[in-house]
């Protein structure tokens, strides 16, 4: 099984329900992981942000 996202693709970024963290921003991939709870993971950044965060492939949707 690949990564369904490439590093530079712009993707929205969904996390779950329990999360604080604002959603439905986009983000670019900065780096695939390995796999983490049974799912790929990746690292993502934020044009409005100044750091990177880490987010599962769940959490992700491509950019329309």
């Amino acid at each position: 099984m690949a990564h369904k996202f490439k590093v530079g693709q712009l993707v929205h970024f969904v996390p779950g329900k329990d999360s604080r963290v604002g959603g439905g921003q986009a983000y670019q991939i900065v780096k695939c992981l390995p796999r983490g709870d049974g799912q790929f993971q990746y690292r993502i950044k934020s044009k409005a942000e100044t750091f990177e965060r880490m987010a599962r492939e769940s959490e992700l949707e491509f950019r329309r």
